[in-house]
């Protein structure tokens, strides 16, 4: 790991070390917290936290300045519609940073807004070395930041095992693979039981048990529902006992269910996180919107096609702006497309349920699904130590005091 000396904090011993910190949406929060959790159990001095965050970095000391809710949004026109907000909260946070003097500054994920900190913090005070966790995904959209980001980010903290050899061609800053959040939760699900679910919900060894996820925000549902409607039709009268299970989240879930109310067989929602990897683990395949949720799947070894159709007024940006030659997670992860997916045009729904058909038999297709699902789980375990603690030991590099 290159770490530039000229960007180490000197730590006064009898002063606590003081940690900056911004996330900027749900899931850098939860990042954030399990990151101040081990920084605290990997030093015994005490660490005092300022920035920005959530109800998980609340809960390990940070006060933070405005609630999350403020900055919290997604997609350009959602950008677009607060940022005046946006920018007030920029200046906010900056004008904090100024005032707690930090040892280090940490942004998590959201660069639209973590990012005008970032640079801000640098003019003003180039001593103080940067680091962006979850950074922007260059590898897949507008490259160029990737050089840009030299100058005012220190070193990165990968999720995915790729990442790091990327920011290099790029011309980016030096990173560190600390490995997804994702994994932690390996072990537990490895572990779990799928009858009781099956009991509850009436399933048998019998049954084709398809799990349906269309998306967890409103406008991925909205876009996709009418398609996997379509397909559902298809299957259905091409496989016996059909049945669909699908892990609903509460801000779409009435979108989920008006969509679904016409399907010609059974449907089961579930919630939580116990019900839904128990789903996905009794599914015989799941029809997934790209995203996280690929690696979810990966690591209860779900075979899968994956679906993704954006508002029509987005598509000539996205296909500009777009390099990567997939986006499902699992398979950037492979470097290659073993998991089918159907992106804008080429969700149809005879296709997708064409390619789904062989992957509830004993066919070629569905062992070498399962053969990839477990090169995913390899590549994403192979970092080593556990995701938050790696990271907290990089964040440690990066100070003085950088011994436990």
């Amino acid at each position: 790991m290159d770490v530039d000396p000229d960007r180490v904090s000197t730590l006064n011993n009898s002063e606590p070390i003081k940690v900056f910190i911004v996330a900027g949406e749900h899931s850098g929060d939860l990042l954030g917290g399990k990151l101040m959790e081990a920084l605290k159990q990997l030093h015994d001095r005490k660490i005092q936290f300022a920035g920005v965050g959530g109800a998980a970095m609340e809960a390990q000391g940070l006060n933070s300045l405005f609630p999350l809710s403020d900055i919290a949004v997604m997609g350009v026109v959602e950008i677009a519609k607060r940022l005046p907000v946006i920018i007030r909260r920029v200046y906010k946070t900056v004008g904090a940073a100024h005032l707690f003097v930090p040892d280090i500054v940490v942004i998590i994920d959201s660069p639209e807004f973590t990012h005008p900190i970032a640079r801000r913090i640098r003019k003003h005070a180039p001593h103080i070395p940067i680091l962006n966790y979850a950074p922007p995904t260059v590898w897949a959209w507008r490259p160029g930041r990737a050089a840009k980001m030299r100058s005012y980010i220190d070193h990165v903290m990968n999720l995915l095992p790729f990442e790091s050899a990327a920011f290099k061609r790029l011309g980016g800053p030096p990173g560190t693979y600390v490995g997804h959040p994702i994994v932690e939760k390996l072990d537990w699900i490895d572990g779990l039981q799928t009858q009781a679910l099956a009991t509850r919900l009436g399933i048998s060894s019998d049954d084709s048990v398809l799990v349906v996820l269309p998306g967890s925000r409103t406008n991925e549902v909205r876009h996709i529902i009418d398609s996997f409607t379509e397909t559902i039709n298809i299957l259905h009268d091409r496989l016996d006992n059909l049945k669909i299970i699908i892990p609903v989240m509460d801000n779409v879930a009435h979108l989920v269910r008006e969509g679904a109310r016409s399907w010609p067989c059974p449907v089961h929602y579930v919630e939580g996180e116990e019900d839904k990897y128990a789903a996905f683990k009794l599914a015989k395949a799941a029809m997934a919107v790209s995203g996280t949720v690929t690696l979810e799947l990966s690591l209860a070894r779900t075979p899968m096609i994956v679906a993704y159709r954006a508002d029509k007024i987005m598509v000539p940006i996205l296909r500009r702006l777009i390099t990567a030659n997939c986006i499902a997670m699992a398979n950037l992860i492979l470097e290659d497309i073993v998991f089918p997916e159907f992106i804008q045009e080429k969700v149809v729904p005879e296709n997708m349920a064409a390619t789904l058909m062989p992957l509830f038999g004993d066919s070629n297709e569905r062992k070498v699904q399962l053969a990839a699902l477990d090169r995913v789980v390899d590549k994403m375990t192979s970092a080593g130590l556990i995701p938050s603690v790696q990271a907290a030991h990089v964040v440690s590099s990066f100070l003085s005091d950088n011994n436990p």
